[in-house]
């Protein structure tokens, strides 16, 4: 494909905007807008670009299904042997609905509760991310009254700062995250003597879109550390945990290639025998998907120009939330000589902070289809009902097909768990 957008996998054919091989104004005619559309060659692509570089060296991918929970993406990647990290019990059923073997799961979060630890230990999952002492505790004392023992590991915060935005930032003291680095020993020795704990593995993340390898191998080494200092006490451990967190390209960042980044990680654990998890989320699925919307109205201002597209905050939060840059382009490639004016580009709802892009140069008219670029992490999965509306349709694309992984919500489903007064 010529023009070259978010993957190798989206680009005009002619002048018109394309997902492998089909065109997205087919799919705002057939499935509606506003509308999230995947390539699964990116899905596979992505995932392979992690799994690979490992080699012989043993491993596990898991996939961080916060990133996007879909079904049918949860269900490509458990084929290519993907393991899943999740932060809720509600994940860990979409997993195991998905067809996810439970041993390649591995349940992270702050805030577990008991129903969700005893859901996770009757499935029979690989590993739980402790993230305090108190969760411990609570954890041993589910375990031991339920007659099995829950593997942990304990997530360490090793006060990295990882260079990115402030609300994607977990490694450093100030964050909720993880336990402090230097009560974590004196916390595994507490394990290592509680009823139904088994010592399995370290967990270390440090933050979300990280740009560069340093900061990675700046945590490594101090979990390095405390992992021999693990062994002076006796401790040995099954795994390491490494987090996820490798940035994509939205606009103009240059973050290392997946191959790059797990050479750099396997040199600092030259000699080491532990397996090695990883946690991609972001960058298996960011670059992998688009937001399909359509211009509903020009509003040409003294100041500024607007355009009202039919996608709003709800459907994707970042901008709104991160002020996040996400590119947005025509799917009718603009002509030699056509009207170019600068525009914000705005949704419905009725928020001063519903915008979905600032000053974007496009020559536009009512009806006009828009794709918002790099969606396909914590668009979907991060979208609300806000203003009661529906939300998005998802459309998965595989070569010359399309396939609708999730339909249209209805008004009339979102009333249907209200209940009027007697």
């Amino acid at each position: 494909m010529s023009q070259l957008l978010c993957s190798e996998h989206v680009g005009y054919q002619g002048r018109q905007l394309c997902v492998e091989e089909v065109r997205l104004s087919r799919i705002a005619a057939e499935f509606g807008t506003p509308c999230f559309v995947y390539s699964r060659a990116a899905l596979t692509s992505a995932f392979e670009s992690f799994d690979s570089p490992f080699g012989a060296s043993a491993h596990l991918i898991c996939y961080a299904v916060k990133a996007n929970s879909n079904l049918a993406i949860l269900q490509l990647f458990a084929r290519l042997g993907s393991g899943f990290d999740i932060v809720s019990g509600g994940e860990l059923a979409r997993v195991l609905k998905a067809g996810a073997d439970p041993r390649r799961v591995v349940f992270s979060g702050v805030g577990k509760r008991v129903d969700e630890m005893e859901f996770a230990l009757d499935a029979g999952i690989l590993c739980f991310n402790v993230e305090s002492q108190s969760e411990l505790q609570r954890l041993s004392q589910v375990a031991h009254a339920r007659g099995v023992v829950a593997p942990v590991s304990i997530r360490v915060n090793p006060d990295v700062d990882p260079k990115t935005h402030p609300y994607i930032s977990t490694g450093l003291k100030n964050n909720k995250f993880g336990v402090p680095f230097e009560q974590a020993r004196a916390l595994y020795r507490e394990a290592s003597a509680l009823p139904g704990i088994r010592i399995s593995g370290i967990d270390c993340h440090i933050g979300s879109q990280i740009t560069e390898i340093p900061p990675f191998l700046d945590a490594l080494e101090k979990v390095l550390g405390l992992v021999d200092s693990l062994h002076a006490d006796g401790i040995e451990l099954d795994h390491l945990d490494l987090g996820g967190g490798l940035g994509i390209r939205y606009r103009d960042e240059s973050p290392p290639a997946p191959n790059a980044y797990i050479g750099a990680l396997l040199e600092a654990l030259a000699g080491r025998s532990q397996r090695i998890l990883l946690e991609p989320g972001r960058a298996l699925v960011g670059n992998a998907g688009l937001l399909l919307t359509r211009v509903e109205y020009l509003k040409h201002g003294t100041e500024r120009n607007f355009a009202v597209v039919d996608a709003a905050m709800n459907d994707l939060m970042r901008p709104a939330l991160y002020e996040a840059w996400h590119d947005i382009v025509p799917v009718q490639q603009q002509a030699d000589g056509e009207r170019v004016e600068r525009y914000e580009i705005v949704g419905p709802v009725c928020e001063s902070g519903d915008f979905l892009g600032h000053d974007r140069d496009l020559s536009l008219a009512p009806g006009s289809l828009l794709a918002v670029m790099s969606a396909g992490a914590y668009g979907m999965a991060m979208s609300s009902n806000y203003n009661t509306r529906p939300r998005a349709a998802e459309v998965l694309i595989d070569g010359a097909q399309a396939h609708l992984i999730r339909r249209r919500e209805t008004i009339e489903e979102l009333l249907g768990g209200d209940n009027l007064l007697p």
